[in-house]
């Protein structure tokens, strides 16, 4: 028979590790879009959408992107996308945007998840098998690791690529979208900036 208080030591002890592991995990990468409010020295002010400002620390050598334009009748079988998608009424996805990765990006967040772009909305992360012309959009079947889906891509749905931008185009007044980490409750810290450029604001 097992000694109560030894008992009671033993579920402590698997209590306060459950806490630590728990404590230590890492936290999700918080996904922050609006318009840039200021940047002053290594502080980054941003006004969310439809929402407050939020402060981000952002380091000297954070990376710092914008997106350019790509053609929908460029988007090819054999690419790597990644496309945020809502169903419609028939339970079909169709794509908000798409996102070409450059080939070194290849296998990127691979697979089909949870987004935050839109109330049900989903990321899928995946290679192009195929694609088919429609009269008002085309039809992209994706393939990752575990499974596949058919998204329909809209002819006015945002297909961006990656571009180069420096911390110089991260000014007041452009549209944003930041990855960051939450590091005390009401603080972030960013991971990847990407900058309105050109006239072309980051869809993701």
């Amino acid at each position: 028979m097992i000694h109560p208080m030894k008992s009671l030591l033993v579920l402590t002890l698997a209590s306060t590790l459950s806490a630590t592991a728990f404590a230590q995990a890492p936290a999700a990468p918080s996904r922050i879009r609006g318009e840039i409010v200021s940047l002053n020295g290594d502080t980054l002010v941003v006004h969310r959408t439809n929402s407050d400002n939020v402060t981000i620390a952002m380091k000297s050598d954070t990376p710092v992107g914008a997106v350019k334009n790509v053609k929908l009748a460029d988007l090819k079988a054999g690419a790597y996308v990644g496309a945020a998608s809502v169903p419609d009424a028939s339970g079909k996805q169709v794509a908000k945007e798409v996102l070409v990765f450059p080939e070194a990006m290849r296998g990127n967040g691979d697979g089909h998840y949870d987004w935050d772009l839109l109330p049900g909305s989903k990321m899928t992360n995946a290679n192009v098998d195929t694609v088919v012309q429609g009269t008002s959009g085309r039809e992209l079947t994706m393939s990752y690791k575990g499974g596949s889906k058919t998204i329909f891509v809209p002819e006015d749905a945002p297909v961006v690529t990656f571009a180069a931008a420096t911390r110089a185009d991260v000014v007041a007044g452009k549209k944003v979208f930041v990855i960051a980490r939450l590091v005390e409750p009401g603080k972030y810290e960013a991971a990847r900036v990407v900058v309105e450029k050109d006239g072309i604001a980051p869809p993701m």
